[in-house]
């Protein structure tokens, strides 16, 4: 049997530590060998070796939990966007979701795209989403308005969860 490998990346290692130790009950390590433990277990002599290594290294931003909620909240259980949401970090991630469903490098006519955006949301307004999406630059259109590109971008943690979930939804909702 082969072993899938499974990726952990811990925006706070302490925190994780504490959760641990909180987890294994009375019977737990103190905080620095727990600590020291983790850090042998990902291939480090011990924590301190660890943190010595990650000095260069950016920081991994955390999904905000509650702007997920949020988001997912304005999305049926089949992963159709149901409600526009007048909050406008709310709609950004949202907007984000409809993205990374449209194809990248495809050229599309308004009324492609619109149809498009017909398929992810139960409201039907394609006019707000496209002006939405060009407003954010995660879409480009021709001055005359007659080809819409889908522009590469790299989302956030939070808008990544939500990508993620609603993906899931839909592909669930698709079985």
């Amino acid at each position: 049997m082969t072993r899938e490998a499974i990726s952990l990346t811990l925006p706070d290692v302490s925190a994780f530590a504490r959760t641990l130790k909180s987890d294994l009950g009375d019977a737990s390590p103190g905080h620095q060998t727990l600590l020291n433990a983790i850090a042998r277990a990902g291939g480090y002599r011990n924590f301190q070796h660890l943190k010595a290594t990650q000095s260069m290294a950016e920081p991994v931003e955390p999904a905000e939990g509650r702007a997920v909620t949020r988001a997912l909240a304005r999305f049926t259980e089949g992963g159709l966007l149901e409600s526009w949401s007048t909050k406008r970090k709310v709609r950004q991630h949202c907007l984000w979701a409809l993205w990374a469903q449209v194809p990248p490098r495809t050229e599309f006519t308004e009324r492609t795209i619109s149809d498009l955006f017909d398929t992810m949301t139960v409201f039907r307004d394609p006019a707000q989403i496209r002006r939405s999406l060009i407003e954010d630059g995660l879409l480009t259109r021709t001055i005359d308005g007659s080809v819409y590109t889908r522009v590469e971008a790299v989302p956030d943690e939070t808008a990544k969860a939500v990508i993620r979930a609603v993906a899931l939804r839909r592909r669930d909702a698709a079985k």
